[in-house]
Parts: C-alpha cells; structure tokens; sequence
C-alpha cells in the first residue's frame, strides 16, 4: 500500500497541528526552538564546507536539508514553520490570535538563543577556540554574514529593505512548504523525500531564511566580518522575519489550502467526519 497522503489530507491536518504548536508551554516551544537553530547551524556549516571544499556550490545545497529534516522529524520548533501552520488554526477558529502571536514569540527568542549559542560554539570549533587562522569554512561564513546585511544596505533603504524581503517571502514558499509536505506521507522515508526537495532549491536559489539567519550572522561576526549589530536586524533580520511571515502564510499556507478547499474547515467538520466513520464501522 502507498504511504502518500492525498493533498486534501495534507491541507486537513495543518490546522490541526496548529493547535497542537499552540498548546505547547513557553518554555518547552524556547527549548524547540534553540535546538532546532543548532540543527540549522550544523547543516548550514556542513553546506558551506562542502561548498568550499569541492567548488560546486549546488553540492552543498544537496546537503543542506539534513537539518530541517532532522527538525521535523524529532518534532523541533520552527518560526518559519509555524508562519505557515500556526495562522492556519486560527482560521479554522481553533485558537486565538494572541495564541498565535505567542507560538512565534517564543519561537523567536529560542532561534535568539540558539543562534548565539550555535554560533559560538560552532565557530570555536572550526577556528581551534581562535588558535587556527584562515579557516577555509570560517572565511566563507564571514563573506556569508557580509553577503547578508551589507549588499543590502549598499543598494539603498528602498531596494535594499525590498530585495531582503521579497527574497525571504519567496523562501518561505519554499520552507514552510517544506515543513508541510511533512504531511504528505506516513512513512520515514516519505517524509524526508518530501521535505528535501523545496528545502534544496531555497537554499540553492540563496533566499534568506531567518533561523539561518540568526546563526550565520552572529557566527560571521565572531569570525570579524565587519558587521554591527545594527547591520544585522535593519539589514536582515528583521526584512527578512516579515518576509518569511508573509511567505509561510499567504503562498505556502492559504495558496495551498484554497487550492483545496472552498472554505475553512471548522473543529466541528472534524466531528461530524468521526461520527460518519463511526456509523460506517
């Protein structure tokens, strides 16, 4: 028998699994989060060193899934994921608006937390805790950081700011669909097929993700790029956390879902869909 999941299953559990982010604890959503930005971290290093070691940047791209894979299989917390899930439920009148916003708060502050964290550790390792100079990996994270923030702020306040956004919305697209299609197929295999194929292609096309983000820039950093702090969230971080929102929910979430559907489903559709198997049985 096939594991696939029909597109309209797909679409019927996002809401669902909204709820279900929802009524998580604060803390455990940080703990998530924190984790998952050191799987980010990890497999965004593992990219860039395969980059750097074979000269074939689309090697790394190859690679570079392992991380969210890992993220979604263990059942870790992204923002990025939850733009496109957590809304979803709220449309579906599963949960409040204050509940969502609270799901991407604390998401926030454990990719904060974790980015930091990855960060330093991951750089002290690749750099000897600074006893090796001229780390090929570490060079290529500086020239990351800087690709990231100052290309922006060189092409100006409108095109700047509008480049960085419209290149997280369309990565987001591509991310939260990645975290969706985790739906897509009841089986291990299946489900790791699903999610890398639109994760490659984000990270392939150099669209900027924000939990990447919160590692690679802090990382550059402490490498010395010549970025402050100020570079960071006005240039990127920021841009880039509105455009993944907009990404995550209006392309990859609402796109999806009324492709399938004419209406949003209501908790009570689910219950009357229980009492007709029931009867059924």
């Amino acid at each position: 028998m096939s594991d696939a999941v029909a597109p309209l299953g797909i679409v019927d559990a996002i809401g669902p699994a909204g709820e279900k982010k929802a009524g998580v604890p604060a803390w455990q959503l940080v703990l998530r989060a924190v984790l998952a930005t050191y799987l980010l971290g990890a497999a965004t290093t593992l990219a860039v060193m395969v980059q750097v070691e074979t000269g074939v940047p689309v090697l790394g791209s190859v690679v570079f899934p392992i991380g969210l894979t890992l993220v979604v299989l263990v059942g870790l917390e992204l923002v990025t994921g939850a733009f496109g899930i957590v809304p979803m439920a709220v449309l579906e009148r599963r949960i409040s608006v204050a509940a969502c916003l609270r799901v991407f708060w604390w998401l926030v502050v454990g990719h904060l937390v974790g980015g930091l964290a990855a960060a330093w550790m991951i750089t002290a390792v690749l750099t000897g805790m600074g006893t090796i100079a001229d780390e090929p990996t570490a060079g290529a994270l500086v020239d990351l950081a800087v690709d990231k923030t100052l290309r922006y702020e060189e092409a100006g306040p409108v095109a700047g700011l509008g480049w960085a956004t419209l290149s997280a919305v369309l990565c987001n697209w591509l991310v939260a669909l990645g975290v969706i299609m985790g739906f897509s197929s009841t089986s291990t295999t299946g489900k790791i097929l699903a999610i890398w194929m639109p994760i490659l292609t984000f990270f392939a096309l150099g669209y900027e993700h924000a939990v990447v983000n919160f590692f690679v820039i802090p990382s550059g950093m402490m490498l010395g790029a010549p970025i402050g702090i100020d570079d960071w969230w006005v240039w990127n971080q920021v841009p880039v956390l509105v455009g993944n929102f907009i990404g995550g929910l209006t392309l990859a979430a609402l796109g999806l879902y009324f492709s399938h559907r004419t209406r949003p489903r209501r908790p009570e559709d689910d219950v009357e869909a229980e009492d007709r198997d029931a009867q059924s049985a």
